[in-house]
Parts: C-alpha cells; sequence; structure tokens
C-alpha cells in the first residue's frame, strides 16, 4: 500500500511573534538606514514601506513626515553612536596629548567607519539638509576646537576664547585626512596601503611636527611606529 506523506497545515506553523509599537519602530529606523545608505534621501516613505512590507499608512502612524523619519535615521546613525566618554577623554590632562588623540582617534574610527555610516553622511551632504550641516559643526565644537585647546596648554600657549583660522584649518586637516582613509575604503572600495591605526598614529605625528613649528612650541611627536630608514624610499 502506498505510503501517504501528510503536509503540515498552515495552523501547524509557527506564528510569527507580534512587534510591540517600540519594536516596530526600531525595525522601521533599522529599515530605513539600509534604504536611505543605499539610495539615498530621495527614496520616499512608499518606497520604504514596500520594503518593509507594511502599508504607508501604517507607517505614517509611527513618522507622520519623510523628515520625522529622516531626524531618527540621524540620531541613530550619528547622535547614539557618539560616545560622552570621548569628551572626557579629549580633555584628560593626566595623559600627554598624542596618546590622548591617538585613542580618541582609534574609537571614532572604530565608531563612523561602515559603509552605512559614510553613504548617509554624504549622501545627506549632496542633499545639502540641515542634519549634515550640524554634524559638520558638531565635529569642529567638539573635537577640533578641543584638540588646539589642550594642544594650546600641553605647549605653554596662553589660552584664548576661540582657536584661530588658521589653527582650525590645521586641525581640519588632520581630522579630513583621517576620514578621508574611510572614504577611500568604503565608499570608492578602493584599496587602502596601511592599517588604519598606523595611519592614525603618522597623521598624529605630521600634525603635531607641523602645528609645532608654525608656533614655535616644543610639543614632541611620540611616535607609535617606528619610521622607515631613508633607505627605504629609494628602493
Amino acid at each position: 500500500m502506498k505510503k501517504t506523506t501528510t503536509l503540515p497545515s498552515a495552523t501547524d506553523e509557527p506564528k510569527r511573534r507580534r512587534l510591540s509599537p517600540d519594536e516596530r519602530r526600531r525595525e522601521f529606523i533599522r529599515k530605513a538606514v539600509e534604504l536611505f545608505s543605499e539610495e539615498g534621501f530621495d527614496g520616499g516613505t512608499r518606497e520604504l514601506a514596500r520594503k518593509l512590507g507594511v502599508t504607508q499608512p501604517l507607517l505614517y502612524r509611527y513618522f507622520p513626515s519623510k523628515e520625522e523619519l529622516i531626524n531618527e535615521v540621524y540620531r541613530a546613525v550619528y547622535i547614539d553612536r557618539w560616545d560622552p566618554g570621548w569628551d572626557t577623554l579629549l580633555g584628560d590632562r593626566s595623559l600627554p596629548i598624542r596618546p590622548r588623540l591617538e585613542k580618541f582617534y582609534r574609537l571614532y574610527t572604530d565608531a563612523i567607519f561602515t559603509r552605512e555610516w559614510m553613504r548617509i553622511y554624504l549622501f545627506s551632504g549632496l542633499k545639502g539638509l540641515e542634519l549634515n550641516r550640524w554634524y559638520v559643526a558638531m565635529v569642529q565644537d567638539r573635537i577640533l576646537v578641543r584638540i588646539i585647546e589642550e594642544y594650546r596648554f600641553e605647549a605653554g600657549l596662553p589660552a584664548q576664547e576661540r582657536p584661530a583660522p588658521a589653527e582650525l584649518e590645521l586641525a581640519w586637516v588632520l581630522h579630513s585626512g583621517i576620514f578621508y582613509y574611510g572614504v577611500r575604503k568604503y565608499i570608492y572600495e578602493s584599496p587602502v596601503h596601511e592599517d588604519k591605526d598606523r595611519v592614525i598614529a603618522t597623521a598624529l605625528d605630521v600634525f603635531l611636527e607641523g602645528i609645532s613649528r608654525v608656533f614655535g612650541t616644543n610639543v614632541k611627536v611620540r611616535a607609535a611606529y617606528a619610521r622607515p630608514s631613508a633607505g627605504a624610499f629609494s628602493r
């Protein structure tokens, strides 16, 4: 007698757990991060709802406007990744400035050097979103101004209300050089020739040497890696 196989009925399948409102909101934000990082901010809520497998009206129950959803994406990707401990580290004068900056930039780049972070940041800049300008201002105020203040303190220079334009531009050269390493790796997907930590160490050597010459100070460059001999460049 031929044996028959009984297929499981729909009622036998495990039921999908119903998400709470908070869980569903987080899921919407996570999917929005994926969408915006791949397609930029021109993707509409209808497309996002389709990717989520929900209706547009349901999405609007959680985010009444696209701008509100973009704000939440920015909060998840940028604000929530900022570690308040970094502020403490930058101002910790029990450590010389070089190891402080090296540790900070290692931690900071560990947090931001991802495909999603980089793409959303660049897309928002191209779109001219206010959030991008806000983040640039935050970088200047919380990182670069602090670097100049701490450098001046260690170098024995008088405190000032705000860094001079030339000082800020030097700090931007340092920060942008490190940042562009991530752009090359995660946006252009081009080869990088040194590991990240070595690049950070070298960038700090160049910055501290350069700013010391500009201001005639003598903050030592404490290189974390041995420099190649002169003969290494002539081979």
